[in-house]
């Protein structure tokens, strides 16, 4: 469940925060380009994350002012602002003295606070940032201005979809599921003119002055092929600040999120000293498992090409309905596709839906549904939740949503009809499961 949001006061500018987690050690999360404390929730890979970071910490997360649920103040913060933002949230969360993780924008902020207040900085962690983003006759690596300008055009024409998704988050391009959120997460975190002051605003950011006075203990981390921050300058980040520790994690992406595994292991060997087991990776999770009914035979008389087509078909279906109930497509299996859902109604919503959507098409489906505790294993789940869900859609029969006791026990009230189905043995699950059909 995600924490409550609540607000610190900077001066008569209310900056809404969040605090998760009871770990032994402060730690604050400063956001980059555009941030929105509750909708970063409804995405699997971003609550993984801070699950994960609260479980070894006291997390505590927050929007920039113009940003999210924070006040509009109608021009982007200067790094002053920023900083008296950033000590207005540590003091009304109770953070004396924390570790402070600055991601891309946010970066150049962190690294000043750190020298500016060295007394509330217990350690730095750096990710995908810099200590001046545009190129200068006396800084080679940075990138060119020209490369603002075309961002500049791209946000004024294009915000309101799924923006720059290529290159902050590359493996999840094309992820209809997380294209839709990116997009809603955009819309809610600023407004066109507001994504566009940011980008003048980084034309100025220059903070290599403050470099050589942090003296907190610092981690700095960057992927190897980042498209939106090039990998130079976070190595020169790292060598402008004395003693610090540069770690090059694989990959594309410019967004922690889609890195989590790799990244969050690094900060917490980094903060506490050691890595954490994986059993810190789990959330509870609705799952989904569907299957084409008769397929070889449906392929045999179709022929490949008519086949492939409507296989296409099928796919197309099954993503759609899955964005409309917010579902996440974590990969096909066989002839069908597993997928996980934050809620079991919605899980059986898509079901119904999909299976009326596929009939049109002269295709029957057969679905199976369980909710329970999952393994988070990269973009993919595992677990005898999972398992279960297995077994349980491979006993339902052409056209049938078929869930477990739990399922249904989680859903009372909501108004959807079951028939019981009996007591079932389910290969390889211990025990024996009562199922139900949708009626």
């Amino acid at each position: 469940m995600e924490p409550t949001t609540r607000y610190a006061d900077s001066a008569g500018v209310s900056i809404a925060y969040q605090v998760h987690g009871e770990g032994p050690l402060d730690l604050v999360f400063v956001p980059g380009f555009v941030s929105h404390v509750e909708l970063i929730w409804e995405e699997p890979t971003i609550a993984a994350f801070f699950r994960r970071l609260s479980s070894f910490a006291r997390l505590v997360v927050f929007d920039k002012r113009g940003q999210g649920l924070s006040d509009r103040s109608g021009s982007p913060p200067t790094l002053e602002d920023s900083m008296d933002d950033l000590r207005a949230v540590m003091d009304a969360a109770g953070c004396e003295r924390a570790a402070i993780f600055g991601i891309s924008e946010g970066g150049p902020m962190s690294v000043l606070f750190a020298a500016s207040h060295p007394e509330r900085v217990r350690s730095l962690v750096l990710y995908g940032t810099y200590a001046r983003m545009v190129e200068a006759p006396d800084y080679p690596v940075g990138i060119p201005p020209e490369w603002l300008d075309r961002w500049a055009a791209i946000v004024r024409d294009e915000w309101g979809g799924p923006v720059g998704v290529e290159l902050w988050a590359p493996s999840a391009a094309g992820e209809a599921s997380f294209e839709d959120w990116w997009a809603r997460l955009l819309r809610y975190g600023t407004s066109p003119a507001g994504a566009i002051a940011l980008l003048d605003l980084y034309r100025e950011l220059d903070v290599r002055v403050a470099m050589a006075a942090v003296k907190a203990p610092t981690l700095v981390l960057h992927t190897a092929g980042d498209r939106m921050i090039p990998v130079a300058l976070g190595r020169d980040l790292a060598a402008g600040i004395a003693g610090s520790r540069f770690v090059e994690l694989p990959g594309t992406d410019h967004v922690p999120f889609t890195v989590a595994a790799a990244l969050v292991d690094e900060v917490e060997e980094f903060l506490v000293g050691s890595r954490g087991a994986t059993e810190a990776e789990r959330a509870l999770a609705t799952i989904l498992f569907t299957d084409l009914v008769d397929s070889t035979a449906t392929a045999a008389a179709l022929g490949d090409r008519r086949w492939r087509h409507l296989l296409e078909r099928h796919d197309a279906a099954v993503r759609h309905q899955l964005t409309l109930h917010r579902g996440r497509e974590v990969k096909t299996v066989g002839d069908g596709f597993l997928a996980t859902f934050d809620g079991p109604a919605r899980a059986i919503r898509c079901a119904t839906a999909l299976r009326g959507e596929l009939e049109s098409l002269g295709l029957q489906v057969r679905s199976g549904i369980h909710t329970g505790e999952v393994e988070l294993i990269g973009d993919d789940v595992g677990g005898i939740a999972v398992n279960i869900g297995a077994r349980i859609g491979a006993e339902a029969v052409a056209g049938e949503v078929l869930v477990s006791s739990t399922v249904r026990e989680l859903v009372v009230g909501s108004g959807l009809e079951f028939a019981d189905r009996g007591v079932r043995s389910l290969k390889g699950v211990p025990g024996e499961w009562r199922l139900f059909a949708i009626a």
